[in-house]
């Protein structure tokens, strides 16, 4: 039973040493392999997207254009009451 062992890892052995510059070409094109999987897997989930039409898109741009507005005044009037009480405190 031992004789078996060992000499099915004398054979494992040998065929690594004989399959290692295979293996060594190889490791080059699985990477871009990798790489082009990557590519693959990003389009195919590009294309399962839901995107929103052209009254959505219209919708949520109009939104973002209201709430920036209502901060950039709001910034404004808490920039001026602010300045009001600063010049009245060192007046006062």
């Amino acid at each position: 039973m031992t004789t078996r062992v060992v000499a099915k890892t004398d054979e494992k052995k040998k065929s690594v040493k004989k399959d290692a510059p295979k293996l060594a070409a190889a490791k080059p094109q699985k990477q871009k392999k990798q790489r082009d999987n990557y590519f693959i897997g990003a389009w195919r989930e590009l294309r399962q997207v839901r995107w929103p039409d052209r009254k959505a898109t219209w919708g949520l741009t109009m939104a973002v254009i209201v709430y920036s507005v209502f901060f950039f005044v709001l910034v404004i009037l808490l920039d001026a009451v602010f300045k009001y009480l600063f010049d009245f405190l060192v007046e006062g």
